[in-house]
């Protein structure tokens, strides 16, 4: 049995990345009607804009999880609201998950945190985490400043644990997610895709942002600091990435990026997938098509494997 769908009941294994401000129920909640699993998130800091999201989600009774990033919480307001919430799936990140875990725990939460080393991995099974969201340097957002990719990743990890993988990065269609599977995970997460579909409430500047740029339209920011952050390429960025530095004043426009179209307020956070998206399609469409050009690659894989055949 899947061992991440039987711990967010969801119907299938794909998930939707917390993004800040975007993830909210108006995403996740055509995530989740769509078969996968919507997450709401916190990063935002809008703490009671979230609760208030997590009250609306709660009502829809749709399978739905959500993000504690442990860095960006100001205080445990978040955490005591979730652990009695009745929200049934957590995924930790941005931190050292240790002193949550028991109290999510507690509460009869399932407890995934998301790693960009194997080394955190490992920490967090010896902490007593469900499951992992590996995260690889392909993906958007708040990244690891030494790049190890979804691919690499993901098999370090599983050969030195065998807890459930979430593989997050460089994953936006059935074959990443065919890939991801081959290599030891049990589901996927898309942060850049569905940030481009129909329900997202990013502007249409953003979404047609993401659809026309190529697999180079991104960059990582930011090394030598923090925070480092992989973004689409604009003069914005440009810059920052000339000067190599990058403060978080720079990031204080996102809402501008975000819901008025002004490509230039700030960083536009995106992971290397920006050259495989090519339209804008409803979340119903991107899990249907992800399903299907899934199934019809591990057939073909597993008829060249009952053939003993390479094709």
């Amino acid at each position: 049995m899947n061992r991440v769908l039987a711990h967010t009941g969801a119907k299938y294994p794909i998930l939707q990345a917390p993004m800040g401000w975007i993830a909210r129920t108006q995403l996740a909640s055509a995530v989740s009607r769509a078969g996968g699993l919507g997450i709401i998130e916190t990063s935002s800091g809008e703490t009671e804009n979230c609760q208030a999201e997590i009250t609306k989600m709660r009502a829809l009774d749709l399978p739905f999880g959500v993000n504690l990033p442990i860095r960006f919480l100001r205080d445990d307001a978040m955490l005591k609201f979730v652990c009695a919430s009745g929200v049934k799936f957590v995924t930790t990140s941005a931190g050292s998950p240790a002193k949550f875990i028991q109290p999510l725990k507690d509460a009869g939460i399932i407890v995934y945190h998301a790693v960009p080393t194997v080394d955190a991995a490992l920490k967090c099974v010896d902490a007593g985490i469900d499951g992992l969201v590996v995260e690889g340097a392909e993906g958007g957002g708040f990244k690891n400043p030494e790049e190890v990719s979804t691919l690499v990743l993901l098999q370090a990890i599983r050969a030195r644990t065998d807890v459930p993988m979430i593989a997050a990065g460089g994953i936006c269609d059935g074959r990443g997610m065919a890939a991801a599977f081959a290599l030891g995970a049990e589901a996927i997460q898309m942060g850049t895709r569905f940030v481009s579909c129909v329900e997202s409430p990013v502007h249409a500047n953003y979404k047609n942002a993401i659809v026309d740029a190529k697999e180079t339209g991104t960059w990582v920011l930011n090394t030598k600091a923090t925070p480092c952050i992989r973004a689409l390429k604009s003069q914005r960025t440009q810059a920052i990435h000339d000067a190599g530095l990058m403060s978080f004043e720079d990031m204080k426009g996102i809402r501008g990026v975000y819901f008025e179209g002004n490509m230039e307020a700030a960083p536009a956070l995106a992971g290397q997938t920006v050259g495989l998206i090519d339209s804008v399609k409803s979340a119903q469409q991107i899990i249907d098509d992800t399903v299907a050009e899934f199934f019809a690659i591990t057939a073909r894989l597993g008829a060249l494997a009952q053939a003993r055949s390479f094709g």
